[in-house]
């Protein structure tokens, strides 16, 4: 990914909840997301990172079809030595057609070359579309679960858990 990219990964984020999240948060949350508002977010996040938060796009025909980002573990503010997918979008005209299966895959196969031993990730407990999406690609619930609010809603979170080593 490269700053360029920021404008059309919030595109693709900001339509991403709104398709994925409608029934889940709140309408009103959902159509008052702001794209530019994103982008700049994604814009400084992206210069902040420093490195330590790998942003990947998937590109046909120089379109830009889909977004995931990973990174260390976040436990509160600590790092831990598991990796995190911090982040799974695709263009919502695209769902279905592997793009976030080829993301997934390419964000496994770099931590897992990084010396991962586990990758987690948070999903809206509710998000039965994606969560059928992590099951199928060999993550499964460890248990934990994360409160989530959104305009006073709650939309609890559930953590997700792979094992990146053949030993585990």
């Amino acid at each position: 990914m490269a700053l360029a990219d920021c404008e059309r990964v919030a595109e693709i984020r900001i339509r991403g909840w709104q398709t994925a999240y409608r029934g889940l948060m709140p309408q009103p949350y959902l159509d008052g997301l702001s794209v530019a508002e994103d982008a700049e977010r994604r814009r400084e996040r992206f210069r902040r990172s420093g490195g330590s938060v790998a942003n990947l796009v998937a590109e046909q025909d120089g379109d830009l079809l889909g977004w995931a980002a990973h990174g260390p573990y976040r436990d509160g503010e600590v790092r831990t030595a598991d990796a995190e997918l911090y982040a799974l979008y695709v263009d919502a005209a695209r769902f279905g057609a592997g793009i976030g299966h080829a993301l997934l895959q390419e964000s496994v196969r770099q931590c897992t070359t990084s010396g991962h031993a586990r990758m987690r990730l948070w999903v809206l407990k509710g998000n039965s579309r994606a969560r059928t999406f992590y099951e199928r690609a060999g993550f499964h619930p460890d248990g934990a679960e994360e409160p989530f609010e959104v305009a006073g809603v709650p939309v609890p979170e559930v953590r997700y858990v792979r094992s990146l080593r053949a030993d585990q």
